[in-house]
């Protein structure tokens, strides 16, 4: 007898794409002098991650505010940013490369819609023109953007479940496994592993 259990299929949508960009770096070092390089496998994994930001954002939104309709990254800034969350301040971490960073904090530093998601939008839409922004930054960023998205999404979802105001990053971070590998957020919110030995 086989039995199934819940599956997160964001997460494991994720996981997948953890996986694409962890094999790119085989090929191209995460660097600073290799940030504006492009391929057709850069665009594959921007083109895959932001568009799976945007399917979850919505659902994070109305999650926030259920009689909500949100349609654009627009709509999905004004509801995170008025609801409070802490996700534009949200750092990311790759430590196998020494990256560090937030891939929402334009909403709060300028006002204006990540780096990442405009350069997805115009790869997208007008790719002969704009098939160089598919490039090793833009694709961390918005991978880096998912990761947030699903475990800021997963952390209300698992909330509205149990039925607690918020069961937090690190109680969430414990519920989606198996563990992301490549790309995360802080130390802080896992969850650390004692070694007993005899």
């Amino acid at each position: 007898m086989i039995s199934f259990h819940e599956i997160n299929h964001h997460w494991n949508y994720f996981l997948a794409i953890e996986k694409d960009l962890e094999n790119l770096s085989r090929y191209i070092e995460f660097s600073e002098n290799n940030l504006q390089t492009y391929s057709i496998e850069i665009a594959h994994i921007l083109l895959s991650s932001s568009s799976e930001v945007d399917v979850i954002l919505k659902q994070f939104c109305k999650l926030i505010e259920p009689n909500s309709n949100p349609n654009n990254i627009n709509d999905y800034k004004n509801i995170i940013l008025s609801s409070g969350s802490d996700i534009v301040n949200q750092k990311i971490v790759i430590s196998r490369y020494g990256l560090e960073y937030k891939p929402f904090e334009n909403w709060i530093t300028d006002g204006e819609n990540p780096v990442w998601w405009k350069s997805h939008n115009r790869v997208k839409h007008n790719r002969n023109e704009y098939y160089y922004q598919a490039n090793l930054q833009n694709v961390v960023n918005s991978v880096g953007a998912l990761l947030l998205v699903n475990i800021y999404f997963y952390e209300k979802q698992f909330s509205v479940n149990d039925d607690k105001e918020s069961i937090g990053l690190l109680e969430t971070t414990s519920k989606l496994k198996p563990e992301s590998s490549f790309i995360k957020i802080p130390s802080e919110f896992y969850y650390k592993h004692l070694v007993v030995r005899v």
